[in-house]
């Protein structure tokens, strides 16, 4: 576990939307959390992510699959008509499955992957089948022009437009007060 603080703007997004929120602007500059083993550490410490992969080791086999499953995700949510979209979310998806047995306690699901450096990356790849399949609409990319942060709608009407209010949302109302003001 890392001790180093994790300094994305946004976190505790489903698995898969934070994995590519693992890349951010920040004073017109990409920053990216996954450049080496440290960010990955950073990464698998995290809350959400934390309770869901304990014990995974922040390697560079583990890193390059990451790499891989977040450049499928990123195809298919920003270009859902990408054609190659698919095919690289599949390929990260054949390295694992769940064997469903009868536990002690009744019907018990469990994830295999062919080596642990890929149940990581396996995770997101099928969090992201499972948002696709109760409500994919609700998978969005911030509305901020140089925001490139995505997110779960959870909102109860589904309206939610940025990553944040306090960030994304209040520099789009600010610029709109500002050409209100000006027009006036």
């Amino acid at each position: 576990m890392s001790s180093t603080q994790d300094p994305r703007p946004l976190t505790g997004e489903p698995v898969s939307i934070d994995l590519m929120n693992t890349r951010w602007m920040l004073d017109g500059e990409v920053q990216d959390l996954l450049t080496s083993t440290d960010g990955l550490a950073v990464w698998l410490a995290s809350p959400g992510i934390a309770a869901r992969l304990n014990g995974v080791r922040a390697d560079a086999a583990t890193l390059d699959a990451l790499l891989a499953a977040r450049s499928a995700l990123y195809r298919i949510a920003d270009h859902p008509d990408d054609p190659g979209g698919p095919p690289a979310l599949n390929a990260v998806l054949a390295h694992g499955r769940v064997r469903h047995e009868l536990g002690p306690d009744g019907p018990e699901q469990r994830i295999e992957t062919d080596a642990p450096h890929q149940l990581p990356a396996w995770v997101a790849a099928e969090d992201y089948l499972r948002l696709l399949d109760d409500r994919p609409e609700r998978i969005r990319a911030c509305a901020g022009p140089t925001c490139i942060l995505h997110f779960y709608d959870v909102s109860k009407n589904g309206t939610r437009r940025w990553c944040s209010m306090a960030v994304c949302g209040n520099r789009a109302k600010a610029r709109e007060h500002y050409a209100r003001s000006r027009r006036a």
